[in-house]
């Protein structure tokens, strides 16, 4: 059997009617050409790009396993990769840990099936439960797939008041309540504040937060493509959101808001002033991001008028005989999610990133 270090390391060259295609692992010195191809290829998203590995291994301890082809020195494909371990959730190669989407970004067909190839070969080396790839549309027909996941996507005007008519009426005055209540906006230059409000949001809904670390990571990895919009009222913070840009699309990550939020339609203003913002800027569409079907994040998303499209997280299926269901709807995670709503939000941002580590 080929040893896990040596399928991670060696080149394959791979003979086609198009001529010989090289498939092997990224280097660091390939970093920008990768970025370069990320920016420019169609299938390719946000969190393709090449900072997400140092982030993964850096920050969180993860291994990773990304895997280009080329040909002529020329990149056909990429595919990022990387090895989610755990006692209590198992062990998966997913592309991409942490990310919404992922799975391979090809440009051409002969790429696609050897990158494939080179992940299925990987994950049975390494005796993963399973391989995911998150894919935004089916690529692998014959692979069981999750329906469970949306995400929300829209176009966005660089005119303002062409973006406010756009949001259906009754959503439409939750925004000007909250304009009414005296909120205000800005961008943070740190993660403080951010991680006050969404480690609280997330508390309140049962679910482990990462580390501090991780948020200030990602601002300082991807610098101007990322950034942090807080709201506040009389000075209180109220809620925070972090966003990334890629190409003509903004895409709102992590947001929450305090107790406050609710009563003055917090989360409602902090996304109508970062779709205000981002319009303004030129980018064009507003990428919602995932959400469970029939959960409370989907309802708020279809009140603004965007309409859900099915994710296609696919399944290799190593050691694992079904897919995996490791998400807070599974009924076995019911009791953990009402003890956690219930600790101190201390505790849960101590104890959170423990657990969120190995849940990519």
């Amino acid at each position: 059997m080929t040893s896990v270090a040596s399928l991670a390391r060696a080149p394959a060259d791979i003979a086609t009617d198009a001529g010989v295609l090289r498939v092997r692992p990224m280097e660091a010195a390939d970093s920008a050409r990768w970025d370069a191809f990320v920016e420019a290829c169609p299938e390719a998203t946000f969190f393709h790009r090449a900072g997400w590995r140092r982030l993964l291994e850096d920050v969180l301890g993860h291994r990773t396993y990304y895997v280009l082809a080329e040909a002529d020195g020329r990149i056909e494909g990429v595919l990022p990769l990387g090895h989610v371990k755990s006692r209590l959730f198992g062990s998966a190669l997913v592309s991409t840990p942490f990310c919404v989407y992922g799975g391979v970004a090809a440009t051409s067909p002969r790429a696609r099936a050897a990158l494939t190839e080179r992940a299925c070969a990987l994950a049975r080396d390494l005796r993963v439960d399973y391989l995911e790839l998150r894919h935004l549309v089916p690529r692998n027909f014959d692979w069981p797939r999750k329906d469970l996941y949306v995400t929300f996507r829209r176009p966005i005007d660089p005119d303002p008041e062409q973006n406010m008519l756009a949001i259906p009426r009754k959503q439409r005055a939750m925004v000007r309540k909250g304009m009414q209540a005296g909120l205000v906006s800005e961008i943070d230059a740190g993660v403080d504040r951010f991680y006050r409000a969404y480690s609280e949001s997330v508390r309140n809904l049962g679910t482990p937060v990462l580390p501090r670390r991780w948020y200030a990571a990602l601002q300082a990895e991807f610098g101007g493509a990322c950034d942090v919009l807080t709201v506040t009222r009389e000075g209180r913070l109220v809620a925070s959101v972090l966003s990334f840009y890629f190409r003509d699309q903004v895409l709102p990550y992590y947001g929450g808001g305090t107790d406050e939020a609710r009563e003055v339609k917090g989360n409602d203003f902090m996304y109508w002033e970062l779709m205000r913002r981002a319009g303004e800027r030129g980018y064009r569409l507003f990428d919602y991001g995932r959400s469970k079907q029939g959960t409370g994040s989907f309802s708020f998303k279809k009140n603004w008028g965007f309409e859900p499209e099915p994710l296609a997280y696919e399944y290799y299926l190593v050691r694992a005989k079904s897919v995996p269901e490791v998400n807070p709807l599974n009924p076995k995670y019911r009791h953990f999610i009402r003890v956690w709503q219930q600790l101190p939000l201390g505790v849960t941002q101590a104890l959170g990133p423990l657990l969120a580590r190995s849940l990519g």
